[in-house]
């Protein structure tokens, strides 16, 4: 794994442009950061990434299977007891995933094994500048001679997310949520709107406040049409805590993601992850706050809250020192500890690998960089590529 600088595209904003990924800057800030790339080893990402990340899915999906059945798994999860029912029979029906990503700390082949860091299984963005984006900055690339003859990209999400799409069950019909207003949560969904137009879906979007419920407890829109099936760019957490909430259990929508997914997407999946393999190689010693054994980890770890989203309220301790904290407005329901494991220094830049899950199945590769020790959402994207014969 190098960090090698290549230099952008001269016209690599009006490409952005025109192929829809209109959030390559945001607030004025660059996302989008091209003027470098990570360069990987075929072996490093079939056998440190791809190969870990189909492992880590398997044994959360373990786990999914003995949470639903456990009140004391669902209630350290602060998962609200009103929606037990709805998670326990989205999980028995087997309710469709579509994806999700895992994020790692790694540093390349000599730096040592992959660490999982978190798992965004509910909401992750950056999905569109993953699958689509960021590949076609390896074509032009690569055409031109800038990136060796025979690279490659660990990068199926596209063709994935449409496979999936194609085999969902029931209604040829997809309802896509989030708010409107949101430069990449609306970019996202755009983005999985042409993918299920691909697939052969009759989609439309709905902003957030578009949806309601009809006198019978269905979700339906302005116009009252039901919503046979929801994509929701909106994180479980938020909608239990709804006034509209108790209404999942009982409705006939189904939803990308499934209420299930609610058992994997916050930090509380850690320290029962660890329980479950505590000699995984990829997985770090974790415990809840509340659990005396945190002394474990000593005077270096990471403290995290239940729920939080782009690094907010995390805390980085170093050998008994603050090492970085980010404020936000998570915590109430709880923390976890991680034994620290820093992300790598590259020129002075730290990359965050994200592996991406589609259906059952890693998809590819995602880097986030960021200036500090913790990845906010104030971090950078860098495209990616495999080396030949590396």
């Amino acid at each position: 794994m190098r960090r090698i600088a290549i230099g952008e595209r001269p016209d690599w904003r009006a490409t952005a442009e025109a192929n829809g990924f209109t959030f390559h800057t945001l607030d004025g800030a660059p996302y989008w950061d091209e003027s470098h790339a990570y360069a990987f080893s075929l072996a490093e990402i079939e056998e440190d990434i791809e190969g870990p990340s189909a492992e880590i899915h398997a044994l959360c999906l373990a786990f999914a299977e003995k949470a639903v059945e456990d009140e004391t798994i669902l209630t350290s999860l602060q998962i609200p007891e009103t929606v037990w029912d709805a998670v326990r029979a989205s999980w028995r029906r087997r309710d469709s995933s579509l994806y999700g990503r895992l994020d790692f700390a790694y540093g390349g082949a000599g730096a040592g094994l992959a660490k999982l860091l978190e798992y965004n299984a509910d909401t992750p963005t950056a999905l569109y500048e993953t699958g689509v984006f960021q590949w076609l900055w390896f074509e032009e690339l690569l055409a031109s001679g800038r990136l060796p003859a025979g690279s490659d990209q660990f990068n199926s999400v596209h063709e994935r997310l449409i496979e999936r799409l194609r085999g969902l069950p029931g209604e040829r019909a997809l309802a896509l949520t989030a708010f409107s207003e949101a430069p990449e949560d609306h970019g996202t969904v755009a983005y999985l709107q042409d993918c299920a137009e691909q697939a052969g879906l009759a989609a439309r979007f709905l902003d957030i406040g578009d949806i309601g419920l009809d006198a019978e407890g269905g979700f339906v829109d302005r116009a009252r049409e039901p919503i046979h099936t929801l994509f929701k760019l909106y994180p479980w957490e938020w909608a239990f805590a709804d006034a509209f909430g108790t209404a999942i259990g009982r409705t006939a929508t189904r939803f990308l993601e499934p209420p299930w997914k609610a058992l994997l997407s916050n930090k509380g999946l850690l320290p029962h992850l660890y329980d479950m393999e505590p000699g995984h190689p990829n997985l770090l010693p974790a415990y809840f706050e509340s659990d005396p054994k945190k002394a474990q980890l000593g005077r270096s770890f990471v403290k995290k809250p239940i729920y939080s989203r782009e690094g907010a309220n995390v805390l980085i301790v170093r050998d008994g020192a603050v090492l970085a904290h980010d404020h936000g407005p998570y915590g109430a329901e709880g923390y976890v500890r991680q034994a620290l494991a820093e992300l790598p220094d590259f020129d002075g830049r730290r990359p965050l690998v994200g592996s991406w899950i589609v259906g059952d199945a890693p998809a590819g590769l995602c880097i986030r960089e960021a200036a500090g020790p913790i990845t906010t959402d104030r971090a950078l994207f860098v495209p990616h590529f495999i080396q030949p014969d590396a």
